[in-house]
């Protein structure tokens, strides 16, 4: 795929939605003694979901795990859709696209690992985290440059932003 075919799809995007561990987490998990986990957040990553948010696009995260972390920090990120412990993460993708009064070629999904890529393969533009598993990356259309939890999310809101010429116009609010 070209640069200006991911372009034209990032450019019809109106819901970006996610796996948790490996993309918003850089993939590891710190079991504490009272049995909690705890994850590490990229700040860059939340700026992005808010500048996506600002422009109007929806996100989300459909996860395998539960994580009262990720409840926490999408709360504050303003994430529409969290469904946690997603043994059947299609049927959760394909309700999210139906709350959301979308078709599936509206979305956005960047998954990491392999229980991620029938949500990649039913969406309009499939993005892969750089440190994917090799046969998640093989059916991406888009790689990050940045590894999940190094600000890969934010390379795919910059990508949506510019291809829909949005970018410019949410950096006014820095720029002033």
């Amino acid at each position: 795929m070209t640069v200006s075919d991911i372009q034209a799809r990032a450019a019809g995007i109106k819901l970006f939605l996610m796996d948790c561990d490996g993309v918003l987490t850089d993939a590891r998990i710190w079991v504490l003694e009272n049995g909690e986990d705890q994850k590490a957040f990229h700040t860059r990553d939340g700026l992005g979901l808010e500048l996506l948010h600002r422009a109007g696009i929806q996100s989300g995260v459909i996860s395998g795990r539960v994580s009262s972390a990720l409840t926490r920090r999408a709360e504050r990120l303003g994430m529409k859709y969290v469904r946690q412990g997603c043994e059947e993460k299609e049927q959760a993708f394909a309700e999210i696209v139906a709350d959301a009064g979308l078709t599936n070629a509206d979305v956005a999904f960047a998954g990491d690992d392999l229980n991620d890529i029938p949500l990649m393969l039913q969406s309009g533009l499939a993005i892969a985290v750089a440190d994917a598993a090799v046969e998640t990356r093989e059916h991406a259309q888009y790689i990050t440059q940045a590894r999940g939890g190094h600000g890969a999310v934010r390379e795919v809101v910059e990508l949506i932003l510019k291809s829909q010429n949005r970018w410019e116009e949410m950096l006014r609010h820095y720029l002033r």
